[in-house]
């Protein structure tokens, strides 16, 4: 790879490349403390001894120098042939996906995440992406990519919550989950496979994500430290636990496809401490 090829995170450039007037105005001590919570220099020199690695092979690269360790249980559920749709808890907002990743590529090397369109901007592992817009309407490009995903023999990773987790009346649990996913399973014939992702991010996350609600804020500011959030979980153990699948046919018209999504959402979390 050159070094034009190599992919770099510039705070400046990026806020530059949105709006040159806004990056005027900021100052220059506000741009140094974006770039240490987003730890800019970490993951650049991480991304530099990293060139080349791709997909799989950048998800184990990750997971290393996040010095992770992962237990993972109820594996013995997951067959080792068939078209599913995993359907997991979030969490802690990016660790788990890769974990996630490494061990669905233990029996399944063909596969996909759905995730935020902006994460394409990860070049290294956007091979094993699919985008979605989760701030506003699909493009055609992207529900003809996320149609070709669920037809095809691959299999589906997905967030259903599509944001992470927050704390309510101190309970650490996603939003309601979306919809999309049941009635594409249903439409594709993939049975569903729940899965439960025990993590928590910092009482700080969660403490600023209730203020910016409480003010009436409604950008999602504590996003911003998601990276931040990501880095104190390095060293960490990420426990993971499959069910078993639950067939497409079990979707039936008793229940509304939201309600179907809440119905799975509770599978999930049934599974806590399993």
């Amino acid at each position: 790879m050159s070094g034009e090829d190599l992919l770099q995170i510039d705070v400046r450039s990026i806020i530059g490349s949105k709006n040159p007037k806004t990056l005027k105005r900021i100052p220059r001590f506000i741009i140094r403390y974006l770039e240490r919570i987003i730890h800019q220099d970490e993951i650049n020199a991480f991304l530099r001894e990293n060139p080349d690695k791709k997909n799989l092979d950048f998800v184990d690269v990750g997971i290393e120098f996040m010095e992770l360790g992962i237990d993972y249980r109820g594996f013995e559920n997951v067959p080792e042939e068939g078209r599913f749709v995993f359907a997991a808890n979030h969490p802690l907002g990016g660790l788990e996906s890769v974990v996630l990743m490494q061990i669905v590529a233990k029996k399944y090397k063909d596969f996909v995440f759905v995730v935020n369109d902006l994460l394409m901007a990860l070049k290294p592992i956007s091979g094993l992406f699919v985008p979605v817009n989760k701030l506003g309407g699909q493009s055609r490009d992207s529900v003809k990519k996320i149609n070709e995903a669920y037809e095809s023999d691959k299999q589906i990773l997905f967030f259903p919550a599509g944001l992470v987790s927050r704390k309510k009346r101190g309970k650490i649990e996603d939003p309601p989950w979306q919809k999309t996913f049941v009635s594409k399973a249903i439409e594709t014939k993939r049975d569903i496979i729940p899965v439960y992702i025990d993590g928590r991010n910092s009482n700080f996350f969660y403490r600023l994500a209730n203020l910016r609600k409480f003010l009436g804020i409604k950008t999602n500011i504590e996003m911003l430290y998601l990276v931040n959030e990501m880095f104190k979980q390095r060293g960490r153990t990420i426990t993971i636990t499959f069910g078993k699948p639950i067939p497409y046919s079990t979707f039936d018209k008793t229940k509304s496809y939201k309600e179907w999504a809440e119905f799975l959402k509770r599978k999930v979390y049934e599974m806590r401490g399993e």
